[in-house]
């Protein structure tokens, strides 16, 4: 699996989170919205002209801001496999 950014993914990607590296109020932010090392995430759509991302993650849509998943290390491909 090769090692990457949230926002970097093109939609359809399916990544495992790796590590959050975010400012403290952002990364509790995350972490309720559900995001968490080991969890899988699926980019579903990027907005045009730098907009919002829609990630899924579990049964969960959220839309994150380029630069929020700029933070969100993540590996491409499915956990396990």
């Amino acid at each position: 699996m090769s090692s990457t950014t949230l926002a970097a993914l093109h939609p359809g990607d399916t990544a495992t989170i790796v590590a959050i590296h975010a400012e403290e109020a952002l990364h509790q932010r995350l972490l309720a919205l559900g995001f968490r090392s080991g969890k899988q995430v699926e980019l579903i759509r990027k907005a045009a002209f730098s907009g919002p991302l829609q990630v899924r993650v579990g049964t969960t849509d959220v839309l994150l801001r380029r630069n929020e998943a700029a933070k969100i290390n993540v590996c491409k491909g499915v956990a396990g496999t």
